[in-house]
């Protein structure tokens, strides 16, 4: 397939089109079929492909999501780059809803989800120590900092199995960790981007506080309706932030996502 876009961006929860007028395309990939069809469109002078992770129907909760159908997809469009926004919740009390998070580190908490395009007969071992783009990561913070929303430029997410929520206790243990951030759709989706030389940033909107933080004086515990409501309070600001991203991208990737692969692969 002829390249067709160059920058990718994932729909998380509530946020199911990125600009009207986008036409539509389906994409076979050799691990079963993406979440759903491809929109592709031009931004800025920029081609860029949409794809909602749960679908158009959010019908595919976290733990059945075809991630590696759905990055594999991105990189058969020729898209080089994925913006991965994220609603999440907050495991400390000073990252409050409303507040969007750049995130710098992941700990996956998920189990038995194919996480890898590589299983041989070439052993290989990508190094994943930085989970994120550095030059996306600056690039989102410059555009949200100037878009007046509150923003943290640093934050690990946890990436939980779902889909049920976590246990007081389990929030708490990851809150007492010094992470900020919980999600159930980071890992493998960011991994596999690295896996396949993309560069990915992830931008967590804050929709709630999680449970561990319950009994702090305004906090409740977390409901999916809740989630929802702040997500779609939000969308608005979440599109045009990735729209800006995408009108300033620089052409040149100055990160090393592009040579993931180099010195990764034994025999």
């Amino acid at each position: 397939m002829k390249q067709t876009a160059e920058i990718g961006v994932f729909g998380g929860s509530g946020f199911y089109s990125l600009l009207d007028g986008m036409r539509e395309t389906k994409v076979e990939t050799p691990y079963g079929a993406p979440s759903d069809v491809v929109a592709l469109g031009e931004i800025g002078g920029r081609k860029v492909a949409f794809l909602p992770r749960h679908g158009k129907t959010h019908s595919l909760p976290p733990h059945v999501i075809n991630y590696r159908a759905n990055i594999f997809a991105m990189k058969e469009l020729g898209v080089t780059r994925i913006i991965g926004p994220t609603a999440a919740g907050s495991l400390q009390g000073w990252v409050k809803p409303g507040d969007f998070v750049v995130s710098d580190q992941l700990v996956d908490r998920t189990n038995a989800r194919k996480d890898t395009f590589y299983d041989g007969p070439v052993t290989t071992h990508v190094s994943f120590a930085h989970p994120y783009c550095p030059q996306l990561r600056d690039l989102a913070v410059d555009v949200i900092e100037k878009a007046g929303i509150p923003v943290h430029e640093h934050g690990t997410v946890v990436c939980i199995q779902g889909p049920r929520f976590s246990t007081v206790a389990e929030s708490r243990w990851y809150a007492a960790a010094g992470w900020e951030v919980i999600n159930m759709t980071q890992y493998p989706e960011a991994y596999l981007a690295r896996e396949l030389e993309m560069c990915y940033a992830n931008i967590a909107l804050i929709t709630d506080y999680d449970v561990g933080l319950e009994g702090e004086e305004g906090i409740e515990p977390v409901t999916h309706e809740g989630v929802i409501k702040v997500f779609n309070e939000n969308n608005e600001r979440v599109k045009k932030v990735i729209q800006e991203m995408i009108a300033r991208m620089p052409k040149e990737r100055t990160c090393s996502c592009g040579s993931a692969l180099q010195g990764a692969r034994l025999g």
